[in-house]
């Protein structure tokens, strides 16, 4: 994934998205361009406008801290949005050499783990979000249409966010399918920027931006999100209408394994399906 070029277009998409009012900048009428000037980005971030314009245009990368720390504070970003900014410029990575990832595959104390939990949905994603093992209960979840052992085998294993946005009954799940879309491209952006090197990573973008104009557009406009606990609607083809809260527990490696699991609030309907499934 070209580094430069990902770090220009999303410190475009972030000046576009401010208001001068919300940086503490006085507003003097209507602009001919939604958004900051790079001059008034630069002046914040106490640099020239020619060098704030080549990290624009994708001509510079290993910026330092200090410049990272700076444009951080011009452009409002979040902690999360901050650290992908810093991903994306080339500090600490040791090397910029593409390799071809090898399959991944879940560790077996995981596995372990999350089939002891019978009555927890959980599902090990990979660092491309692809399905590394999954429980009773997930497969029964997110994913009763596939076969239980698809992802045992690199070539056949479900990917997430592939799934979401190609696969028909994956996207029935969701009512509220774009909010979840929207969620998935977030955090797959976030991914992208830590491990830019890995080529499959590049390879699924590259083919969901081909097969999906949906994916092309909220790609496109560049969105950040540390997506690790909130809620989803479920409509299940057995169960029906679920309202499930989710939690992602990061495994403590530079794997980037994580551990997905759904739980529902203690009595309600949702929580008798997902017993169920169980």
């Amino acid at each position: 994934m070209n580094q430069p070029a990902a770090m220009g277009d999303f410190l475009r998409k972030r000046r576009a998205s401010l208001a001068p009012s919300d940086v503490g900048l006085m507003d003097y009428g209507t602009r001919r361009v939604p958004g900051l000037r790079r001059e008034e980005v630069a002046m914040m971030a106490g640099m020239s406008v020619t060098y704030y314009a080549r990290l624009e245009q994708g001509q510079d990368v290993n910026a330092s801290d200090s410049v990272i720390n700076s444009l951080s504070r011009a452009l409002a970003l979040t902690e999360v949005e901050r650290k992908h900014l810093s991903d994306l410029s080339g500090i600490r990575r040791q090397t910029t050499k593409s390799a071809r990832s090898r399959p991944d595959h879940v560790r077996p104390g995981t596995k372990r783990l999350i089939e002891s939990m019978h009555t927890v949905p959980a599902v090990v994603l990979g660092k491309r979000t692809e399905v590394l093992a999954w429980n009773a209960a997930g497969h029964g979840l997110v994913a009763p249409h596939l076969d239980f052992e698809s992802p045992e085998a690199p070539s056949l294993r479900p990917n997430m966010t592939r799934m979401l946005f190609l696969d028909g009954p994956t996207r029935s799940l969701y009512p509220h399918w774009r909010s979840e879309a929207g969620r998935a491209v977030a955090s797959l952006r976030l991914l992208s920027g830590r491990f830019a090197d890995d080529t499959d990573l590049a390879a699924l973008v590259g083919e969901l931006t081909l097969k999906s104009p949906e994916f092309a557009v909220m790609w496109s406009e560049h969105p950040v999100a540390n997506c690790m606990t909130g809620h989803k609607t479920m409509h299940h083809p057995d169960l029906g209408i679920l309202e499930l809260g989710f939690e992602v527990l990061t495994v403590p490696d530079d794997s980037g394994h994580r551990i997905l699991t759904y739980t529902a609030e203690p009595g309600s309907s949702s929580a008798g399906a997902l017993a169920r499934l169980g």
